[in-house]
């Protein structure tokens, strides 16, 4: 891992993989058998197989290839790739289905020129998804409502209190290598106890990571690219210290109004 990127992994957009990195060389990038010792038998492909990281390789197409083998090609000394194997060893369940529906999605439209609806949904949240807690209904329908600047601003002690945020696309974390105003996430909202926003992040992990699982694996989820709503992530408390003023809320080309026509989310 390059030195000069390291101290960045401390921000709190890094909160879900901290558990990960704890374990790896702070220096340098990983080799693959420092990542792969960090797959337990429980992270799996769609199709059941061990997950492994391997070199990138000629093959098949990428999706059928994990599901087949647990195979998931990595490009050594690259971030992108990095933040997508510890995806994989996070939120190894919500990983698993998305990869089992990309495969059905394929196998259905062989032939088909366009990829369909349902593979842009997986492929949105698994580039730039978020997942959301949240112990407070009211908070997390201003969220819904895109009402950033009741919701971080006003209400910014009870979001710190009663919110988390873990991202779950790895291109939003490379992005947050050097952040810049407007990355948006697609959040996927979950009620939670507030005695799990409490307990340690590994136990938050992984109930977040069923629950992610569970909604994916439903029909419903894949159905519209709209079904989640769209977060500015550095509008988050403490994501970037600029918004620790009033003023920063009221950039509207990064917070903008939600549109009159946005379809009602699945709870």
């Amino acid at each position: 891992m390059a030195t000069r990127l390291t101290p960045a992994l401390d921000a709190p957009i890094f909160a879900a993989l901290v558990p990960l990195l704890r374990c790896l060389p702070p220096d340098r990038f990983p080799r693959y058998d420092e990542l792969n010792a960090l797959a337990t038998p429980s992270v799996a492909s769609g199709g059941g197989a061990p997950i492994r990281f391997v070199p990138p390789a000629a093959s098949a197409q990428y999706e059928t290839h994990v599901f087949e083998t647990g195979e998931v090609q990595t490009r050594p000394d690259n971030w992108h790739d990095l933040f997508n194997a510890l995806v994989w060893l996070a939120f190894p369940r919500t990983k698993a289905v998305l990869n089992r529906h990309h495969c059905e999605e394929i196998r259905a439209r062989r032939g088909a020129r366009l990829r369909g609806t349902a593979r842009d949904v997986l492929t949105l949240f698994d580039e730039g998804g978020i997942v959301v807690a949240a112990a407070d209904a009211e908070l997390a329908s201003l969220l819904r409502e895109f009402r950033w600047k009741e919701l971080f601003w006003r209400r910014r002690a009870e979001v710190q209190r009663s919110m988390r945020f873990y991202v779950f696309g790895h291109a939003i974390y490379e992005k947050a290598l050097e952040p810049y105003k407007g990355v948006t996430a697609k959040a996927l909202i979950v009620d939670a106890a507030s005695g799990l926003l409490d307990a340690p992040i590994e136990l938050q992990l992984s109930e977040l990571d069923a629950r992610a699982a569970d909604y994916f694996s439903g029909s419903q989820a894949l159905s519209s690219t709209r079904n989640l709503p769209p977060l500015p992530i550095l509008g988050i408390p403490g994501w970037d210290p600029s918004n620790a003023r009033e003023e920063y809320y009221d950039d509207a080309a990064q917070f903008r109004p939600g549109r009159s026509n946005e379809p009602a989310l699945r709870k």
